[in-house]
């Protein structure tokens, strides 16, 4: 039962996550939230078929009835929970972590993510069996069902036909769930969409769908100087995030990508609310305090964001690690609208990504973020805050350890998803202190000592 995450299921297959506690899951979901009907939806991989069906099993046995998207987007399984109005909705993905992994993304009514002690709740109810009791006289029924038209409809929406003209763009899904999708929006764009890995396959024949990874980059990258693109975007393999590269082939922090959505959004909606994590956070306070908006920091990750996003009525939320949230989309995040919305920007300014993000990259360069496997995260945590103590620093506590100093930041978190620390550095213009104290904190986190 390792498989329970913070905010999300996630485990090795078989060994962590498999079918009985994929069936298991859905009996205690059912149980605990009677539901009477639950969208469910799994990505490409192999494993994510087999615990999809023993998911569906489960919930049918406890008298759940089943609209199953089949191969689609977790975006999708919200879209479909909030506009059907059923009861939850289930998306089986692990997203872009590595072969042979399983995982689910639980929501209730209206697309809202379970919390932790939710999840801590069917987790308890499986281990102590207390939900076989709570069984159902009548067995609930399957039905299969698309929403892509509805949703690529919506999709569109979210542009203007008379901002837009004809670009290049080099569109790598990863073999991911993304390709389809891409196609179908393609058919109601003037863009020149050059596809590569578009094919969704669980065997991952170009590696793991993860645009983080070293080699995925340089993929995409030589596919957008290839073909002479005036963009390039990549996904993980269930396309709740996209990751942008100029035309250069230089890839874009998601950082710098918060920024310019919430300007853009802002001019349409002055004086709205915009949430942000704490990892990377001066260029989108001064982003979005020049577009008349006021921000608000949540703790990372997409339940606790969302969260947010439903306290403040939020227009728009950003992470830095390219989970964008949107009002218009039941607060949920989507990663089919932000390439939408920066393709209409270039295309309304007349200027490439680059020219949008260059400034703001020059006044606040950042680390990007660097992983650390430890074996004592808060000791390591309260070292680096002594170290780093003094009458000016501004600490908060709000997602693992964020100081901020005159010229230079830092947040230090534990990972919610995996044994890592993870480091975020940034600062005013200086991109050489910047480098400087990454290098600091690195080796203070690895050695112990200075």
């Amino acid at each position: 039962m390792d498989c329970f995450k913070a905010y999300d299921i996630r485990g090795k297959v078989p060994t962590e996550l498999n079918e009985p506690i994929a069936y298991n899951i859905g009996r205690a979901y059912a149980s605990l939230f009677h539901s009477e009907n639950v969208v469910v939806g799994h990505d490409m991989r192999h494993e994510s078929l087999e615990l999809s069906d023993a998911l569906v099993a489960g919930l049918n046995d406890a008298g759940v009835s089943v609209i199953d998207l089949g191969l689609c987007g977790t975006e999708e399984v919200y879209y479909a929970t909030a506009e059907l109005g059923t009861d939850g909705g289930i998306m089986v993905t692990a997203s872009h972590n590595p072969r042979g992994y399983g995982g689910m993304k639980l929501v209730g009514s209206h697309a809202v993510p379970l919390s932790s002690a939710e999840l801590r709740a069917i987790r308890m109810q499986i281990l102590s069996g207390s939900w076989l009791s709570a069984g159902s006289e009548s067995k609930g029924s399957i039905s299969k069902r698309s929403l892509r038209e509805s949703y690529v409809k919506h999709m569109l929406s979210y542009v203007n036909d008379r901002d837009l003209r004809p670009l290049t763009l080099v569109a790598d899904p990863g073999n991911g769930c993304a390709g389809p999708v891409v196609a179908e929006l393609a058919k109601y764009l003037p863009y020149n969409i050059i596809f590569q890995n578009e094919t969704p396959d669980g065997s991952f024949p170009n590696g793991v769908p993860n645009p983080l990874l070293p080699e995925n980059r340089i993929r995409t990258a030589q596919a957008v100087l290839d073909h002479k693109a005036d963009l390039g975007i990549a996904w993980d393999g269930d396309f709740d995030r996209c990751f942008f590269y100029d035309s250069s082939g230089r890839f874009i922090e998601g950082y710098y990508i918060v920024g310019l959505l919430a300007q853009m959004l802002l001019q349409q909606h002055p004086g709205q609310t915009i949430i942000h994590d704490p990892r990377l956070t001066w260029n989108t306070i001064e982003m979005v305090q020049q577009a008349r908006g006021k921000t608000i920091q949540s703790k990372t990750g997409h339940a606790f964001m969302k969260q947010y996003m439903r306290q403040y009525d939020a227009l728009y939320g950003g992470e830095m690690s390219a989970h964008h949230y949107f009002r218009s989309f039941h607060y949920c995040d989507s990663g089919m609208i932000p390439w939408l919305l920066i393709t209409q920007l270039m295309c309304q300014t007349g200027q490439t990504l680059a020219q949008l993000v260059d400034d703001r990259i020059k006044a606040y360069p950042c680390s990007g973020e660097l992983n650390f496997t430890v074996s004592n995260p808060q000791q390591i945590i309260e070292r680096v805050h002594d170290y780093y103590r003094s009458s000016d620093a501004v600490v908060d506590f709000i997602d693992g350890l964020s100081m901020g100093f005159s010229d230079w930041r830092f947040n230090l978190r534990s990972s919610n998803t995996e044994p890592l620390l993870r480091l975020n550095v940034e600062s005013r213009v200086d991109e050489e202190l910047m480098r400087e104290k990454t290098k600091q904190l690195s080796y203070l986190i690895s050695s112990g000592e200075l």
